[in-house]
């Protein structure tokens, strides 16, 4: 049994005061299979009333409305979570795993995992990667989507901001580098080719001293989940070419990023934004006191302070859109 601490600290600054942020966040862990979420606060500056609900994907969703004229929007995430150890995945399936996948399939509800979407989509370049990667019916399900995860692992390099969060999987895959987002978006597409649903996991990566991953330590982190007969839903990371297991943090799932960003909206201003995110995942062996208090870092105090100042005169507005992309 494994337990952590996360904080997710996110803020917009603005070069000119708005008058108007309007926000959703899906910051908070998932309840499921192997992991429950012991505790979880949201914090937002300016203060606002949050409210939540949960989607059709069971993904739980805040979102706020701050109409007062601010400077900067500062979101503090905070979660405690419990994670049971996982079975280990085996090798291969039985010969007859692809028939057994069909009549999972029939007898369920997975079209939407089977569909492309907003960014796990059918193109030429896709088309082109599937046949050099021999992505077929062939083998057994199970030892595909374990051979994808090792080649596209291989086939990307990793390299944060090369892409943009709204980049279509072409650009990954001609330019042969990309981020976490990309690297997912790849696999459940091609995937999905071959009639295996995939899903897109948003979360976050537990990083000990001697793990050895390409993906950014203080950013969230995507994976994808890929249900397979006899199994479920099995996690699988290729950024990093593991099994999705004890050290992959769920908080949301959906067909691709476009469902579950970690923060989506707008704001209302004649201004330029900048981003910012911070994560930090602190792991115990112990269960936590559920009033535990994490360290905060100075800078994130004075982020908080800042935005409580008195902002500038409003200019007039336009939407803008808020997304941080998953590195």
């Amino acid at each position: 049994m494994n337990f952590y601490f996360i904080r997710h600290l996110t803020r917009f600054r603005y070069s000119r005061p708005i008058s108007e942020s309007i926000m959703e966040t899906r910051m908070h862990p998932r309840s499921d299979s192997n992991q429950h979420c012991l505790n979880f606060s949201l914090s937002v500056s300016p203060r606002c009333r949050v409210f939540s609900y949960r989607d059709h994907q069971g993904n739980t969703v805040q979102h706020f409305d701050i109409p007062g004229e601010h400077n900067q929007l500062v979101i503090v995430a905070e979660s405690v979570i419990e994670q049971q150890a996982l079975p280990d995945v085996p090798s291969a399936l039985s010969p007859d795993a692809w028939g057994a996948l069909d009549d999972l399939i029939e007898s369920g509800d997975y079209w939407e995992m089977l569909l492309p979407s907003t960014f796990a989509v059918e193109t030429p370049a896709l088309t082109l990667l599937a046949k050099q990667m021999e992505v077929s019916r062939r083998d057994d399900p199970l030892m595909l989507v374990q051979e994808l995860n090792q080649r596209l692992f291989n086939y990307f390099d990793y390299e944060p901001r090369s892409t943009r969060v709204d980049s279509p999987i072409d650009e990954a895959i001609v330019s042969g580098k990309g981020v976490c987002q990309d690297f997912a978006h790849t696999m459940i597409a091609l995937l999905r080719r071959v009639k295996i649903p995939a899903r897109y996991v948003s979360g976050y990566l537990y990083r000990a001293s001697e793990d050895h991953d390409r993906s950014t330590p203080d950013a969230t982190h995507a994976w994808v989940d890929v249900l397979l007969p006899g199994l479920g839903w099995v996690g699988f990371d290729p950024t990093n070419n593991l099994v999705a297991q004890h050290r992959h943090i769920r908080t949301a799932v959906g067909r691709d990023y476009a469902d579950v960003p970690p923060t989506h909206g707008i704001f209302r201003g004649n201004t330029e934004s900048e981003l910012y995110v911070a994560v930090h995942v602190e792991a115990s062996a112990e269960p936590p006191a559920l009033d535990r208090s994490l360290p905060i870092p100075e800078d994130w105090s004075v982020l908080v302070e800042r935005a409580q100042q008195p902002p500038a005169p409003v200019i007039p507005f336009i939407d803008l859109q808020q997304m941080q992309q998953q590195q």
